[in-house]
């Protein structure tokens, strides 16, 4: 007989477990109520059906670095772009805290019948995925196979980048999208948000290494500002320039970066042409769910990128235009009423340490 979850979001402050890097703080972490197939509404006590859970991959080394820096791929241990042991942790934590989220709701032990999970095609979305799963399915009983490890392989799905047109963001090979991004960039939106950084990113390449010209691409900007947030994370000495109001602008022109990729110009037809696609896929298995009482599915895990859940929040209109951190997560929960009835809600959660206010402009009617 399955527990039923609380009707609450978990409250703020609540820890995971302690400890400088274990501990789990979801500071920030609200409610929004989605309404599908809804055929009446629920007055009785309500079970737990159906859970979607979208999430960011955890802690990784720079996916490259700008040409004046002098910690290049061969200073990270693992290269350029790999999930560090901080992401392994916060993964594993993530996963325990959904072990005690929905105990009672999943089986202790893993079933194929019961979850699904799907990631990109890159080491730290698959590691990150098969960690989240070694905290939520410890195995116990007859899945022990060896004693000194507690640990139990669980299939994580995939399909080649160049194929994935669901989590890997943005979308590639729509025409209409391309031309979209270039009108973009000479927008009046586009350049009212970068105007006030100009004289700032014109003074970058002395620094840098990039050329006047590169240093007018978005995408350097977080390649800049993405090399020194993770060297500053694993206490690698910055540069005597990166200065925190150096930083903080980086940190503005970086999130306007990733902004224009789904929005700033003709946001809901871009936000449709990208998260779209991944949030009527989340719609369609809802759907189905709620359709189908004697489905053993309960649970679907899509591990992605920040692009992926940038998308995602684009297309649901909740973005406040923020890099959503290492590990974010957003949880879709559906539940059927006494009378037949279904409701959805979703959840966000964050790690503290990196933006602990990111979920701020979540409360709002979608």
């Amino acid at each position: 007989m399955s527990k039923h979850l609380p009707d609450q979001p978990v409250q703020r402050g609540y820890t995971m477990s302690p400890g400088s890097h274990s501990r789990w703080v979801l500071s920030s972490y609200f409610s929004l109520t989605l309404c599908f197939l809804v055929l009446g509404q629920i007055k009785a006590e309500k079970k737990l059906k159906f859970v979607v859970m979208v999430f960011r991959h955890g802690d990784r080394s720079p996916t490259k670095t700008y040409p004046k820096d002098k910690y290049q791929e061969d200073s990270w241990p693992d290269g350029f772009g790999q999930l560090t042991e901080l992401g392994m942790e916060q993964h594993f934590e993530l996963g325990k805290y959904m072990r005690k989220r929905y105990s009672g709701f999943l089986n202790e032990t893993y079933s194929r019948h019961e979850v699904y999970v799907r990631s990109t095609d890159m080491d730290r979305t698959l590691m990150s995925a098969q960690t989240n799963l070694a905290g939520l399915y410890p195995p116990v009983g007859r899945q022990i196979w060896n004693k000194n490890m507690t640990w139990k392989p669980i299939p994580v799905h995939t399909v080649p980048l160049t194929e994935d047109k669901l989590l890997s963001m943005p979308l590639k090979n729509c025409p209409r999208y391309n031309q979209l991004q270039i009108e973009t960039y000479t927008s009046k939106e586009f350049s009212n948000l970068v105007e006030p950084y100009k004289d700032f990113i014109n003074s970058l390449p002395n620094m840098t290494g990039y050329s006047p010209k590169e240093i007018q691409d978005a995408y350097r900007w977080w390649i800049l500002y993405d090399a020194l947030l993770c060297e500053q994370i694993h206490n690698y000495s910055l540069p005597v320039w990166a200065t925190d109001d150096v930083l903080n602008k980086l940190s503005r022109l970086s999130d306007i970066g990733l902004a224009t990729i789904f929005g700033v110009y003709k946001h809901h037809e871009k936000s449709r042409l990208q998260g779209g696609v991944l949030m009527g896929s989340i719609i369609k298995n809802i759907s189905n769910a709620a359709r189908n009482a004697s489905s053993n599915l309960k649970l679907i895990m899509y591990s992605g990128h920040d692009t992926t859940i940038a998308s995602l929040q684009m297309a649901l209109n909740v973005s406040n235009g923020k890099i959503p951190p290492y590990a974010a997560c957003h949880i879709f929960e559906l539940y059927r009423g006494d009378q037949g009835c279904c409701c959805c809600t979703l959840h966000c959660s964050v790690l503290p340490e990196y933006r602990s206010v990111y979920y701020a402009d979540l409360i709002q009617k979608l």
